[in-house]
């Protein structure tokens, strides 16, 4: 059941990605410059990609709000990148 719940929680967010890319591709492009950085985003961090793209549209940049959004989204990356390594390493032990 636990692991369920990690790949539910790893593929979510690259879902949401993918869906806002599919039925509004031009909300994130209006957030980036290039196709490329929420492509790589989508593979390494989708969380902080998708919060950037909100505090660009919504917040209107990298201040305030959007920025603390941001922040949110990277510790919820590093948060679940972590907590599934620090789960391999006890199944292995």
């Amino acid at each position: 059941m636990g692991c369920l719940v990690i790949l539910f929680a790893l593929i979510t967010p690259r879902l949401v990605l993918f869906l806002v890319w599919v039925f509004d591709g031009a909300y994130l492009a209006s957030a980036y410059d290039s196709f490329w950085l929420p492509f790589v985003g989508w593979f390494v961090l989708p969380t902080t990609t998708l919060m950037y793209a909100i505090a660009e549209n919504e917040f209107g940049g990298m201040h305030g709000g959007g920025l603390l959004l941001v922040i949110v989204g990277v510790l919820i990356d590093v948060g679940l990148l972590g907590g599934s390594r620090a789960k391999q390493r006890r199944a292995a032990e």
